[in-house]
């Protein structure tokens, strides 16, 4: 497994430089350091504007600079290897772990099951609390699973801990609530 990840790094870094040397080249004829009537500016054109286009396209109707579109496609596949890379490693790690946890036997094979419930729990409520600052709420279609997965523990706070000064604390304690919850679970399992 350890050659899968080290195989999917080699991968992620190879598409951030390609993407890199996409918007360079792209740079570099947008703003006529290289001219864009000539073989060199051409070449690089028609190499470029492939993977530009679509960002470009997406960057003018936000209302953006169709300049800096190679450079947020560099922003974009830095941000999705990033995710792809971590992605790949709790993959990893998680198969490890039932390896581990079905050869230790049924008490570890429980304390694996908490342990992954809690992490699944915690990353709907981080997913919960980032999309509602980005102005994204319960009735998303990509939200509702986070929502489903959290409300059995933030909606009791939050009518015990109202939200105060515009600020939801609700979150925060139901995080604290699920942590106090696994250790006592993980101490009455392997205990």
């Amino acid at each position: 497994m350890p050659e899968l990840q080290l195989a999917l790094r080699y991968v992620v870094f190879a598409a951030f430089a390609a993407s890199a040397l996409v918007a360079l080249a792209s740079w570099l004829v947008r703003t006529r350091r290289i001219s864009p009537f000539g073989a060199l500016g051409r070449t690089l054109r028609s190499a470029s504007d492939p993977l530009i286009r679509p960002v470009e396209t997406r960057l003018v109707r936000a209302g953006g600079n169709p300049a800096h579109a190679g450079w947020w496609l560099v922003v974009a596949v830095a941000a999705a290897g990033v995710l792809l890379v971590t992605l790949g490693n709790w993959l990893v790690e998680t198969a490890y772990g039932v390896a581990g946890a079905f050869s230790a036997g049924p008490r570890a094979a429980i304390a694996l099951a908490v342990v992954v419930a809690y992490k699944i729990i915690v990353v709907a409520l981080g997913v919960r609390v980032l999309a509602s600052w980005l102005g994204f709420f319960r009735y998303s279609r990509w939200l509702r699973p986070a929502y489903a997965l959290t409300d059995w523990v933030v909606e009791p706070i939050r009518r015990v801990l109202p939200p105060t000064g515009g600020l939801d604390w609700s979150p925060l304690a139901a995080w604290l609530a699920l942590w106090v919850l696994e250790r006592l679970l993980l101490t009455i399992v392997v205990g």
